[in-house]
């Protein structure tokens, strides 16, 4: 399976088959984790844990997951930087458990005091703000039915409703050379499916924007950032990620974030 099934195949699976994951995957993961990169900066670390679900190790939110035994943490540090990086480089990994045959799902929220940070330590400044679990994934339960359709997973918005070119009215031409790699940024995953991303073509450059629709915000437009890059990369395309001081100025409740340039 290549990158570009991956990301269109990829679903968020919330029941595990209980069994863990074996040590070659543990492997595999531990060695994306090491090959994952930014170029946003920031500060951002990552873990594979073990957990023994029986002995009680459940965060607030963790009703909605069964039969998983082993978690991704992720300590993230304050600023826009550390949620941007943290985004684009854990879904790396996330595609990378998808080629394995191996089912994810992001789970943002507080875990402070939560067994998933006991005996956990992190750099000065990060915190843990994310957990995911990963295994292989079992025939969904009703609930998980339930909540995908409660989320809307499916219903991702339309193209023209999220990216634009030259001005923030006109539509993305069909022909254009970002159009496949921003719509891997359409379908990527986000909190709640609230896709906060937005982007305006200009030549051989995309400026990437924001909506703010929850604090997961920005690290939900680092994911999907990374799929964007990703096919970039995929079709043999080199680009440079940079702040523009000249970046067009966006409709109120957008916030700009970072533009990229293909180069290639």
């Amino acid at each position: 399976m290549n990158i570009i099934e991956a990301m269109k195949e990829r679903r968020s699976v919330r029941t595990f088959d209980g069994m863990g994951i074996s040590p070659e995957q543990t492997a595999q993961l531990e060695q994306a984790i090491e090959e994952s990169d930014s170029p946003f900066g920031g500060n951002i670390s990552i873990k594979l844990k073990k957990f023994n679900l029986k002995e009680g190790y459940k965060p607030s939110t963790y009703g909605m997951i069964k039969g998983a035994e082993d978690f991704f943490l992720l300590g993230i540090g304050p600023d826009e930087a550390s949620a941007l990086s943290a985004g684009y480089r854990f879904e790396q990994v996330v595609l990378k458990a998808w080629q394995l045959g191996l089912g994810t799902c992001w789970i943002a929220a507080t875990f402070k005091g939560s067994d998933f940070e006991r005996g956990v330590e992190w750099p000065a400044g990060e915190e843990l703000k994310v957990i995911c679990p990963v295994g292989k994934a079992e025939k969904p339960s009703m609930k998980e039915k339930l909540t995908r359709l409660t989320l809307g997973s499916k219903n991702r918005k339309p193209f023209n409703d999220l990216f634009f070119y030259g001005d923030f009215k006109t539509p993305v031409p069909e022909d254009n050379q970002f159009r496949e790699a921003l719509e891997m940024l359409r379908i990527a995953p986000s909190s709640t499916n609230s896709q906060p991303w937005r982007a305006l073509v200009d030549g051989d450059t995309v400026h990437f924007y924001y909506k703010h629709k929850s604090p997961a915000s920005v690290l939900d437009t680092g994911i999907g950032i990374c799929q964007f890059h990703e096919t970039e990369k995929y079709y043999g395309h080199d680009g440079e990620f940079s702040k523009m001081a000249g970046a067009p100025v966006p409709p109120e409740d957008w916030k700009y974030l970072v533009s990229y340039r293909r180069t290639k």
